[in-house]
């Protein structure tokens, strides 16, 4: 399986045990047309925070361009080969977006900033557009760009990805109605990088070779230290310090925690989780557990460093160091593997996925019927 189709396998995962989640009922109760469908598995997808991550960016890639895909894919009565092309190119071009630009320095959510992009770059190539044409759909879906990181922890983060890749689907559509945007969108002096920040020289290394595939339902980047918390003895009454790189404290901004929603993006909650519970699981943030915050709020202290590397962490007892990660499980550096994607899989939809993505030629509804 290619990098790409395991990204689109996990995403459908991840949407699958999503579906029942409140923010994902709300979505699709708004209504059964294309785009309400495309804003549905949107959410879905993005809601248990449990669907890859693609660190140069801070964003996850698949979130809107996998529904634009299923969604537009079922709605020409194309194929899962076709959904699988479309997903890979706007995820590519949503990942050099996003790496692009310096979008968490200024407080926006890099995946709904850049999903209407990716979505309609994933609309533009199932409807056939040209090169001019594409060019106008991205256009008039940055028009439509925007996500604040104010709304981690609450159903605004998913819905926010919803509707973003609901914007880049409308945008195409328009594009390939006849819509006309002449105007430098991107780089004009009041254009989207004078708004979201200047454009910076980042490569153009594919997207996916950098690609992370989560073993933990919450913010990547608390992933290092979740799996330094499982290496650690973390028994005893000695104060536990974590130490991060300052845009994992910025991503993961929680100290104490109201609810299960902002559990998944606090560093001493999910290390005091570890502590007493073990790894976490998708049901692991169906609610606070009491003692654990407890534990997060007496025995959990939390620093920044700036010279670690943005995903590392590093535990220390007593002032002496117990614990580093520099990558964790499911990074670039150390992927899962095929069996290990196939357990995770499983772990969210039981065998409702098994085999969906084998044949190219087989009609992308098959992929929609598995999520509805």
């Amino acid at each position: 399986m290619s990098a790409h189709a395991a990204a689109l396998l996990d995403w459908l995962a991840c949407a699958y045990g999503g579906r029942a989640e409140r923010a994902a009922q709300v979505a699709r109760a708004a209504g059964d047309g294309l785009l309400e469908t495309v804003a549905w598995l949107g959410t879905a997808g993005h809601v248990l925070d449990f669907d890859d991550t693609y660190l140069p960016g801070i964003a996850h890639l698949s979130a809107p361009t996998a529904p634009a895909a299923v969604a537009l894919a079922t709605h020409l009565d194309r194929s899962v080969g076709d959904a699988l092309d479309a997903h890979a190119a706007g995820f590519e071009a949503m990942g050099r977006l996003s790496r692009e630009h310096r979008l968490y320095d200024g407080g926006w959510h890099p995946t709904a900033v850049c999903g209407s992009a990716g979505a309609a770059v994933t609309a533009a190539t199932l409807l056939g557009l040209d090169d001019e044409r594409t060019d106008t759909a991205v256009r008039l879906a940055l028009l439509q760009a925007g996500g604040l990181r104010a709304a981690f922890g609450s159903d605004g983060k998913s819905l926010q990805v919803g509707m973003a890749a609901a914007a880049g689907v409308h945008a195409a559509r328009l594009a390939s109605a006849g819509a006309v945007i002449s105007a430098d969108v991107r780089d004009a002096p009041d254009g989207f990088a004078a708004a979201f920040g200047a454009r910076v020289d980042s490569g153009d290394a594919p997207a996916v070779d950098d690609n992370w595939i989560k073993p933990w339902p919450c913010c990547l980047m608390s992933h290092s230290a979740i799996e330094a918390a499982t290496r650690a003895e973390l028994g005893g009454t000695a104060p536990i310090d974590v130490t991060v790189h300052p845009v994992a404290r910025r991503a993961a901004m929680y100290d104490d925690v109201a609810d299960g929603l902002q559990a998944k993006f606090s560093i001493p909650y999910l290390v005091a989780f570890v502590a007493l519970r073990g790894e976490p699981e998708p049901a692991s943030f169906a609610a606070v557990d009491a003692d654990v915050r407890e534990f997060a709020r007496t025995r959990v202290r939390l620093a920044t460093d700036a010279s670690l590397a943005e995903a590392e962490a590093v535990i220390a007892l007593d002032g002496e160091e117990v614990a580093r990660v520099e990558a964790a499980r499911g990074s670039p550096q150390r992927p899962m593997s095929a069996d290990e994607l196939a357990a995770k899989c499983r772990t969210l939809a039981g065998d409702a996925l098994d085999g969906l993505l084998d044949d190219r030629d087989a009609p992308a509804q098959a992929l929609l019927d598995a999520l509805a």
